[in-house]
């Protein structure tokens, strides 16, 4: 590995993450959503990988854009990745590999809802694990799997569009099965290799028209339920995966092929991560603050017993705003270490200003929809250049960086 495992020694890592959403598919009012190409990474990726040496990170979630990667099935082209793994390897960083952020080839029909969907990821995450081991050592094997099933299979929003209760049950089955084979795959190739599930933890407030609340809360623990081979018959959503067209045998077989990661990494925002339903009941974020982040955390180790990663977190308001959340969410997760909570990663994600996913189905230019909850702001210059601007908000998190390491 590039360094010790930061996974285990048991003290709090500070890592940054860059938004890699990879939507590759053209459609009659939709347009391709690759955020590498939107905020200029493909063109300032040494910069932007020094800057987070800069700041302090130990680590950093960073995506490979598989469609790119695999232009055709079993064809790798290497020739960027081998740059950005040099560097990373140069700037004594660790990656953890986001290896699918949203997003399929475009030669894999129907994207998740493919019959070979869990044999190609797989096949592609092996070609990682080979090609890299000793550099990129830490993987997430898919991001944010309920999005995923919620994006993909209930709302419509993004390929195969399943839409409904049965839409999302096919959709998560789909990408835990893939999930499972993925970490088999990158274990036997890397065996040194580390693991990272990374969950978009939702809470809600009150119930909702359609479903309830309680079949939400269960919903958000769905996809690690189903990797970690805990969907029996006895399990609460079993009957619910079931009416959605999930075999019984595809849930035996997830039961029987388990995996285990080595950190179960939660994704939490203050002011949209909790939900709840106005009177017309539609879905709005509301403000949580730390108590909501105290709340997930707590969640998921009573469920699963395994170490944490705070694997997303910040607030898209001015740099001041952004330092307050900084230090509370800092304070949060210093406060349930002492009291005895895994915590072993903290990650500002993103580090720098994203393009909102709502650019896919909007017209106006990738500027309108900039969301700036960064360390780093990007600023547009008279050549069309994206400058990277360090905030007051980037040498404040270097401070806490360097507190942490004395």
């Amino acid at each position: 590995m590039t360094d010790h495992d930061w996974t285990s020694d048991g003290r709090l890592h500070l890592g940054v993450g860059i938004e890699d959403t990879f939507i590759a598919e053209e459609e009659l009012g939709q347009r391709k959503l690759d955020e590498y190409e939107l905020t200029q990474h493909y063109e300032n990726w040494r910069e932007d990988l020094s800057l987070a040496a800069e700041v302090g990170a130990q680590f950093v979630r960073w995506g490979i854009p598989w469609y790119l990667v695999e232009p055709q099935p079993g064809e790798f082209d290497w020739r960027w990745i081998d740059e950005v793994a040099e560097h990373f390897q140069k700037l004594g960083l660790s990656c953890v590999v986001d290896l699918m952020h949203y997003g399929t080839p475009l030669w894999l029909e129907n994207s998740f809802a493919n019959g070979r969907y869990a044999e190609r990821v797989a096949a592609y995450g092996r070609a990682v694990a080979e090609r890299y081991a000793g550099v990129f050592d830490y993987f997430t094997p898919l991001n944010e799997p309920v999005v995923n099933a919620l994006y993909c299979g209930e709302n419509g929003v993004w390929p195969p569009r399943f839409v409904g209760d049965d839409g999302f049950a096919k959709i998560i089955a789909a990408v835990a099965k893939g999930i499972v084979l993925t970490q088999r795959e990158i274990a036997a190739a890397n065996p040194a290799a580390k693991f990272v599930h990374v969950d978009a933890g939702f809470r809600w407030t009150n119930e909702g028209p359609v479903r309830t609340r309680e079949l939400l809360e269960q919903r958000r623990f769905i996809a690690l339920d189903l990797v970690t081979g805990r969907v029996t018959p006895e399990h609460p959503l079993y009957g619910y995966l079931r009416d959605g067209g999930v075999s019984a045998a595809d849930l035996e077989w997830l039961v029987a092929s388990a995996v285990t990661p080595d950190v179960v990494g939660v994704n939490y925002y203050p002011g949209f991560t909790t939900l709840e339903f106005d009177e017309n009941g539609v879905e709005r974020g509301v403000e949580a603050g730390t108590a909501g982040l105290r709340e997930l955390l707590l969640a998921y180790h009573e469920r699963y017993g395994l170490p944490l990663a705070v694997t997303e977190t910040s607030r898209g308001a001015s740099v001041a705003e952004r330092i307050t959340w900084l230090d509370e969410s800092i304070a949060t997760v210093n406060e349930l270490r002492a009291g005895g909570l895994p915590i072993v990663g903290y990650t500002w994600f993103p580090f720098f200003t994203l393009v909102d996913w709502l650019y896919r189905q909007g017209t106006k230019p990738a500027d309108h929809w900039f969301v700036h909850m960064g360390l780093v702001d990007l600023e547009r210059g008279a050549d069309s250049r994206l400058i990277r601007h360090r905030t007051d908000a980037f040498g404040h998190y270097q401070e806490i960086a360097r507190s942490l390491h004395e």
